[in-house]
């Protein structure tokens, strides 16, 4: 499965920013750790050893490329000075590293990790979950963004969201989306989104959950799915060869290129949006130049055109949050991945 970005509700963004920015009365960003000691960034010698970068998965996953990705330019632009490494800690999603992480590098500053919304899913519910998220680490920045699809086949007798919402409607047991994620996870949340969102109780939806997207995508493909909810990237090429008809995307406005003539569900009637961010985060006892110090470094990444190449090549968009503003987007996302997880019945 690729690891994946559900943006609703930010309307808590600028209030945090405003507080966060008062409460600095040195300069220096305090990020998001209220118990961080406020030190002078322009007295701090951080960093002064060598940074480990770790992805929570395996090789060639889009957590071990984004980690990859950004220590490749962070060196390659000397935005960075210190060697940075990845470090790859597969296990449950991400849970095993958080763990280990947690409890015993919660005030290394050399070690940092990339993540996304997992963080915030396994947290809550109460299945094979994680008694830590994001609350028990820093975020420092948001860096990329991806949105959540809903699609048929191309010779499939849905050809928009009204008439598949309306089936499932009609009867969930004859309608039968797919994901390449558990039930609880990422896929899943996405598949029954428009239906919850329609009045139809979520739990009612048929959802059969595949060992990864690709495989998942080839039950849509084989007529062993009626749809599928995945991430908007991963079916650019099946879009591009006719193979299927994507109904909506999550986004808050439509997106550009070969997407551009597809509808959000917002213009669908349907009030949701998804967003499947990436980002860094790092341990929870950062001290307030240690954040500040990664605010200025990623910001200036995401401006790079070193960067912006980077993104082009993974098919990936740019969105940009500094720390303050990441973890208010945070906040307001676990409240809304809490209510999905809640209509499901699979919350804590």
């Amino acid at each position: 499965m690729r690891h994946k970005t559900i943006h609703w509700k930010t309307v808590l963004i600028s209030t945090v920013v405003a507080v966060s920015l008062t409460a600095c009365s040195s300069g220096a960003s305090t990020g998001t750790n209220t118990g961080a000691k406020g030190t002078d960034a322009s007295a701090s010698k951080y960093p002064e050893k060598p940074i480990v970068m770790v992805a929570p998965s395996g090789a060639g996953g889009g957590w071990d490329k984004t980690a990859r990705s950004i220590t490749k330019v962070l060196g390659e632009t000397k935005l960075v000075d210190q060697t940075m490494t990845v470090e790859n800690k597969p296990g449950g999603g991400g849970i095993v590293f958080l763990a280990e992480y947690v409890t015993k590098d919660k005030n290394n500053p050399y070690k940092l990790f990339v993540s996304s919304p997992p963080i915030l899913i396994n947290n809550l519910k109460k299945e094979g979950t994680s008694p830590y998220g994001y609350k028990d680490t820093t975020p420092l920045a948001q860096l990329t963004k991806d949105y959540g699809a809903i699609a048929v086949p191309a010779d499939s007798k849905f050809n928009d969201m009204k008439s598949l919402v309306e089936a499932i409607k009609a009867d969930p047991t004859k309608v039968t989306m797919a994901g390449g994620s558990a039930p609880g996870s990422m896929d899943h949340l996405i598949s029954i989104l428009p239906a919850f969102k329609s009045g139809i109780d979520p739990k009612s939806v048929k959802y059969v959950s595949y060992d990864g997207g690709g495989e998942a995508i080839a039950a849509l493909l084989g007529n062993n799915a009626d749809a599928i909810g995945t991430d908007v990237s991963s079916l650019g090429s099946y879009l591009k060869a006719g193979k299927i008809k994507i109904l909506a995307v999550t986004s808050t406005e439509r997106l550009g290129g070969d997407y551009k003539d597809i509808p959000t569900l917002k213009e669908l009637g349907i009030d949701a949006d998804f967003t499947i961010w990436r980002g860094v985060l790092g341990p929870k006892e950062m001290t307030a130049d240690q954040v500040a110090y990664w605010d200025a470094k990623l910001k200036a990444l995401s401006e790079n055109d070193v960067w912006k190449a980077e993104l082009k090549a993974n098919d990936w968009e740019s969105e940009y949050k500094n720390s303050a503003d990441f973890k208010a987007f945070l906040d307001s996302q676990e409240k809304d991945v809490q209510e999905l997880l809640t209509a499901l019945g699979m919350q804590k």
